[in-house]
């Protein structure tokens, strides 16, 4: 008997030296020194960050910050969110609580009769009525954490926690940066809707003059119907300006977890500000900073725990089982110290033969905390990208946006030049014609350009992780 103690005792010791590294710490990851897209690559990095800057203070528009704090209360992923934070916090709960011992307290009162000619006779003045009881605490079976092992899901248990809490932090900065674009993009439809009556009604009041000049014989059929062609495009883009406007005014709708219907209104596209400065910070920053970056660190926190507790499956686990308390046929007497009651089992189980079950619950582990650390190692590169791609397209979509405008400002005079020229009879009506249109659908893209810059500016604020500081 001594042998086989002494056997087991030098298997666990084995085991223990066997699997005490630790293979659970989060690798380190090497941050570029610069990102690429910035103004000047070879200034040095500067350490503000947009991020840094509260939503409210990106976003300076009334109604859009009215529309986001609405998000953040109503926004159905949020609420998803917190319920998966509440959900963690109480599987926490339960995973702390098998590291303590679970006491149960317990009564019951016994009555018996028998009959006086049975099995064992009972001889007047004997009473046939028996009534006994007992009073207990029962200790359910108690695991001595010896070898860490329900620390170790409790610690797993926690990295879930926190993840799920970051995970939160990343729908706060979805939210923000869902909402602010979607307004962005309704004011744009808003604008292009502004733009397509104001061509309308300058090309029907054209239509007009042509038709007072064909009726005085001064122009002729063609040049009508050409006018009449114009005022058919401007007016068949407006119903889907209106169509496409109540579709986003019903998707920001459900954004701030509201039924579809129309969005009050704020600043138009022109008047929304922009941040003067765009700082993108250090690109070590963000590592700390991104939510989705730290949530999936701490399931890979979380996964490392996991395989600790697969490890210590070989060892042998030591449990406690007891009761204490009183028993009497005597209410009076059921806690004197004769009637008291105990037993106390201690209960020792060392696993032998387990088809490799227990391997194979290590390898599943391993297996899952791989693909963790790839999906982590990943993320962290979409981060960079991500930045990245958000810099390049804030600084070329601001050069396309002051081309537009000195090409808008070019068309508008163009075609204030052809009119004047067709009405003094220089010029056929082609060329004003030409040249209207050409203002037309430069300034639609003149607007669809400024709506870029603005979602290059939201992009670049979430990329940064900024977003759910409240």
């Amino acid at each position: 008997m001594k042998r086989i103690i002494t056997f087991v005792l030098i298997v666990t010791l084995a085991q223990t030296i066997a699997f005490s590294q630790k293979k659970d710490q989060v690798p380190k990851v090497t941050a570029p020194p610069v990102y690429r897209g910035v103004e000047d690559p070879n200034a040095p990095p500067d350490p503000q960050n947009l991020a840094d800057t509260k939503w409210f203070d990106v976003f300076r528009d009334p109604r859009l910050q009215e529309l986001v704090r609405e998000a953040l209360i109503y926004n159905y992923d949020l609420r998803e969110a917190v319920a998966r934070i509440d959900l963690a916090r109480a599987s926490l709960g339960l995973t702390r609580s098998e590291q303590y011992p679970q006491l149960y307290a317990g009564a019951d009162l016994t009555t018996i009769g028998r009959s006086r000619d049975g099995e064992v006779e009972l001889p007047k003045p004997t009473s046939k009525g028996r009534t006994f009881g007992s009073v207990f605490l029962n200790l359910l079976s108690f695991e001595l954490d010896i070898w860490g092992r329900l620390r170790k899901q409790t610690q797993a248990a926690r990295a879930d926690l926190l993840a799920s809490e970051e995970a939160r932090k990343a729908v706060l900065t979805t939210i923000v940066s869902d909402v602010s674009g979607s307004y962005f993009v309704l004011r744009e439809l808003d604008f292009e809707l502004e733009i397509a009556r104001s061509t309308l009604a300058s090309r029907q009041e054209s239509l007009r003059i042509i038709k007072l000049r064909e009726e005085r014989g001064v122009s002729n059929m063609l040049e009508v119907r050409q006018g009449e062609e114009l005022v058919y495009e401007a007016t068949e883009t407006i119903p889907a300006l209106q169509r496409g406007i109540e579709q986003q005014e019903n998707f920001l709708s459900v954004l701030i977890g509201k039924n579809p219907g129309p969005i009050v209104r704020g600043l138009s596209l022109t008047e929304e500000v922009l941040p003067p400065a765009v700082p993108p910070g250090l690109p070590s920053d963000l590592l700390v900073r991104r939510p989705d970056i730290r949530a999936r660190e701490q399931s890979l926190i979380a996964a490392g725990a996991r395989i600790e507790v697969a490890r210590k499956a070989y060892f042998p686990r030591i449990s406690l089982s007891g009761i204490l308390g009183f028993e009497s046929t005597s209410l009076t007497a059921l806690f004197s110290g004769s009637q008291a009651i105990w037993g106390l089992i201690p209960e020792l189980s060392q696993p032998i033969f387990t088809a490799g079950r227990l391997k194979s619950n290590v390898r599943f582990t391993q297996a899952q905390r791989d693909l963790l650390l790839v999906d982590y190692e990943r993320t962290i590169q979409n981060a960079f990208r991500e930045v990245s791609n958000s810099l390049i397209a804030y600084r070329k979509t601001r050069e396309v946006r002051a081309q537009r405008e000195l090409l808008v400002e070019t068309l508008r005079d163009r075609a204030r030049l052809a009119y004047l020229r067709y009405n003094g009879g220089v010029s056929n009506l082609l060329e004003a014609l030409d040249a209207d249109r050409n203002l037309f659908d430069a300034e639609l893209s003149l607007a669809q350009v400024r709506r870029d810059e603005l979602l290059t500016v939201v992009q670049l604020y979430k990329s940064l992780g900024g977003g759910w500081q409240q």
